[in-house]
């Protein structure tokens, strides 16, 4: 989760480095013994790897790795031809979180994994083998993002050591969904602390809890955030898929700074109950895989009407069974497809260049562009008010449902939590949005209520539905973002460019990046995005693209991008 550009576009008085970024069994390691033990080797000994279905060419990477790139439909016909167990899933995902996180390039990435896991796997297989599989999930090991609740001996965290030792009264929505389907959850990922809503100055994908994360394509690189555990550890191949959430760009930012497919759902599409909360306007989880078929496949399971979610009340007849069905490779003939050049291109040429050539793609494949369209909105502050209130509201909601949670229990008590251990909570940056947000009032405060309209109005009705509306568009694109930048504890984070994921994000509409090139090795990605519950369209689009490019290749762990001649070695 997080927020974007456009949330600080006035930008008066505030940070300049805030407005650069878009929102983006371990141990507990402190940030600067984190940072110590960071290590950035070459891509060591090469292998190649048979093209898979969602990837292209010749793949490489740093281990020989049996799983490499498998689907979840290859997984499943592994499963039904004795070639595996969910067990020996489980075991080869773990063995290889230990080889890439714990040692090897240290990722940084998995801030634990499920002791129960093994055991959760042998009981799938006995069921399997008794009554068959529930369905495409069974005995599939998934990862959660560290603010996704569950009632196990796992932790929720956020990332900070203030929630050590917190408890939740039953698993999240999302948890249970995954569990009644017959995942298994493998372990909580590491992400930016707080879902990047503690500072203005944050290294996406650093925490208390598990120090910072590294992107697998090149280990200077950032994984940007706030699921930044999630899209690194589907990247490296820690598990089939991961669930990431998103205020802005927290999903579709990492997916395509790690080059993986990520879905950002209709708000209302996946229930919020039990997920760690910025805002509930705009917050969702949604599912992050390497290929559109396996996003599409999880997302079927997270889907449903929740009492505890009065959101998802509005989903009833919208939400489809099952989204693999709009699986479609010549699904781009005849759609419609709106470029909005004048906000979110021109920042980065090498972006711009990836982006264009697959749009000529697209339009090979016979769809019809639209070039340009106007889709520039501006929220001023409004967008950024509105996240302050509802952090305030919501995350004392979240803290007040906990069974246990030792001296926090509301905002306040995490400021105070962080000033008495900032030698582990604020070695490199503070809480300046937190200590912003507690100053605010309740929900009812005229403010708020005119940000949220403001912002509603602008987004909807005046922008996307619009655009959309004007053009007869079946979808928008645009560069998620350009290549990930430096990770840099000293300023934050760099800039990458873009803001495209503001639109669906405050609009609460959904949107699905897709890897779209690598510059100098470093990956970019492509936005879909549309109107509200348009999911099975953008999965349609979004398929379609991925199967006529086969852009995707696996990370090889480099040190840093591969740049031309500098006076060293290049990356291997």
């Amino acid at each position: 989760m997080g927020k974007s550009e456009d949330d600080r576009e006035s930008g008066a008085g505030r940070s300049a480095a805030f407005t650069r970024r878009a929102f983006v069994s371990a141990g507990v390691l402190g940030g600067a013994a984190a940072i110590a033990g960071m290590r950035f080797p070459g891509a060591g000994a090469s292998t190649p790897a048979q093209a898979e279905p969602c990837t292209a060419g010749a793949a490489y990477t740093s281990r020989d790795f049996e799983l490499l790139d498998a689907t979840i439909a290859e997984l499943q016909s592994g499963m039904r031809s004795g070639k595996y167990t969910s067990r020996k899933l489980v075991e080869l995902y773990l063995r290889r979180i230990d080889e890439l996180d714990q040692t090897g390039p240290r990722l940084n990435q998995v801030l634990e994994t499920n002791p129960d896991a093994l055991e959760v796997a042998a009981a799938l297989d006995r069921e399997r083998a008794s009554r068959g599989p529930r369905g495409p999930l069974h005995g599939i090991p998934i990862l959660l993002k560290d603010n996704i609740a569950t009632a196990d001996r796992m932790a929720t965290t956020a990332g900070s050591m203030a929630l050590l030792g917190a408890v939740a009264r039953k698993d999240s929505f999302v948890a249970r969904r995954l569990r009644d389907a017959g995942a298994v959850l493998l372990g909580k990922t590491n992400l930016s602390e707080w879902a990047n809503f503690r500072s203005s100055n944050s290294s996406s994908g650093w925490s208390g809890r598990g120090g910072q994360g590294l992107n697998p394509y090149a280990l200077d690189r950032t994984p940007s955030g706030s699921s930044s555990g999630s899209a690194a550890a589907v990247a490296a191949n820690y598990a089939a898929a991961a669930i990431g959430t998103e205020t802005n760009g927290s999903i579709v930012s990492p997916s395509a700074a790690c080059s993986i497919v990520g879905i950002k759902p209709t708000v209302g599409l996946v229930s919020r109950a039990g997920v760690i909360p910025i805002a509930h306007s705009q917050d969702t989880a949604g599912p992050m895989a390497r290929c559109v078929a396996d996003a599409a496949a999880v997302l079927s399971a997270l889907t449903g009407v929740d009492a505890d979610d009065e959101a998802t009340a509005a989903s009833r007849g919208k939400a489809r069974p099952e989204y693999t069905a709009f699986l479609d490779p010549d699904g781009l003939r005849g759609a419609r497809i709106g470029v909005p050049r004048a906000r979110y291109f021109g920042y980065s040429p090498a972006t711009d260049a990836l982006i264009d050539a697959a749009i000529a793609l697209m339009r090979e494949r016979g769809a019809v562009i639209v070039d340009p369209v106007d889709l520039d909105i501006r929220l001023g502050d409004a967008s950024y008010a509105v996240l302050l209130y509802e952090f305030k509201a919501d995350l004392e909601k979240y803290l007040a449902g906990l069974a246990s949670s030792p001296g926090i229990r509301t905002l306040a008590d995490v400021i105070a939590f962080n000033e008495k251990h900032a030698d582990r909570e604020m070695p490199f940056f503070g809480q300046d949005i937190m200590i912003e947000a507690q100053k605010k009032g309740p929900l009812s405060t005229r403010e708020y209520q005119d940000a949220l309209a403001k912002c509603r109005s602008l987004t909807r009705e005046k922008g996307i539905d619009a655009v959309m509306a004007e053009h007869r568009l079946d979808a928008i694109v645009a560069p998620t973002h350009g290549p990930p930048g430096l990770i840099d504890l000293v300023n934050g984070d760099p800039g990458s460019g873009g803001s495209s994921s503001t639109p669906a994000a405050v609009a609460g509409y959904p949107s699905i990046t897709v890897p779209a090139g690598y510059h100098l090795g470093l990956p970019v990605g492509m936005s879909f995005f549309g109107r509200a519950w348009s999911e099975p369209l953008l999965i349609k689009l979004a398929y379609a693209y991925e199967q006529a490019a086969k852009i995707r290749r696996p990370p090889a762990f480099a040190r840093s991008a591969d740049l031309p001649w500098s006076g060293r070695p290049r990356a291997s």
